[in-house]
């Protein structure tokens, strides 16, 4: 069974909307782990528009359950991540100015650049990279030296609706040439309550989901442990 890792980022989206410590990040990510999530996702932007550094200090010693910082791999947050040793690091090739994740690396292009960073942080935890559903790209982030990849969902939640059986290929493609590569493989940003279920199915050797952006949309209507539940469910084999 995959694991759920909830990505809290929207939590500190609304925290930092009004100032003060409403919602409270920290005892937010303590319920996720009480409700039953089996990780903690943050992405620590330059400019803190959600989660700060400072959040990442604070969540560390307090966490139950594994938690994945992603980001950009600037020296500031490779530094941050050689401070907290995460259990893993998730790296996305966002610019600073990007409002949210939109593509993943391409690990070909940039082999070399990817090698170094990668084998820097292998020191400290497991280090995943964020692909798009093409196995060249699987392979570029094994000959980089990954431990896991992460696969970038957003084609196909965009075609679910259309045409499942198509939206799905690619992914279980890629699914499988992680398997052959010896890599772990976890998925991300836009599963949701309608899609999981199906992507899950049909992906026999996904380790972990990292869901924030629906999965706090839903606990607006359903509350926060019920959603975390009903998320799980979709898990089960």
């Amino acid at each position: 069974m995959a694991r759920l890792s909830v990505n809290i980022n929207k939590v500190a989206t609304i925290r930092n909307a009004r100032g003060g410590n409403v919602p409270n990040v920290l005892q937010v990510a303590l319920d996720c782990e009480r409700f039953g999530a089996e990780g903690i996702t943050v992405h620590p932007r330059p400019d803190e528009r959600h989660i700060r550094y400072s959040d990442v200090r604070e969540l560390k010693p307090v966490l139950k359950e594994e938690f994945n910082i992603e980001g950009y791999p600037s020296e500031d947050f490779m530094s941050l991540i050689e401070e907290i040793k995460p259990a893993q690091v998730t790296l996305v090739p966002d610019a600073p100015d990007v409002l949210t994740s939109n593509a993943g690396w391409d690990t070909v292009k940039r082999e070399a650049e990817l090698s170094k960073i990668v084998a820097r942080l292998r020191k400290t935890c497991r280090v995943s990279i964020f692909v798009e559903a093409d196995c060249r790209m699987v392979e570029g982030a094994k000959a980089c030296g990954a431990d896991r990849v992460e696969l970038y969902t957003e084609s196909y939640a965009a075609n679910y609706n259309k045409n499942k059986e198509e939206a799905i290929a690619k992914f279980v493609s890629a699914a499988k040439k992680a398997e052959e590569m010896g890599l772990g493989l976890n998925a991300g940003h836009d599963l949701s309550l309608e899609n999981l279920q199906y992507f899950n199915s049909m992906i026999p050797n996904l380790l972990e989901v990292s869901i924030g952006h629906a999965l706090i949309s839903d606990a607006l209507y359903f509350g926060l442990e019920n959603t975390i539940q009903m998320y799980k469910r979709l898990l089960l084999k």
